[in-house]
């Protein structure tokens, strides 16, 4: 979980920042890209967590 979190956070610093600073789109390209893989890991850990066992 504090993989998720600190992923997040970098996410959002790079998109700040390359939103703020002028010829610097690619760290808002690349901070876009981050969020997306993060939620996209963060969905698979959570589906593989949710799968019930078989009642034997």
């Amino acid at each position: 979980m504090a993989l998720f979190l600190v992923l997040v956070l970098v996410a959002v610093v790079l998109g700040i920042i390359g939103a703020a600073a002028n010829g610097l789109g690619y760290l808002l390209a690349i901070g876009i890209v981050l969020f997306v893989a993060d939620m996209v890991f963060f969905a698979v850990r959570l589906s593989r967590r949710a799968r019930r066992r078989p009642v034997r």
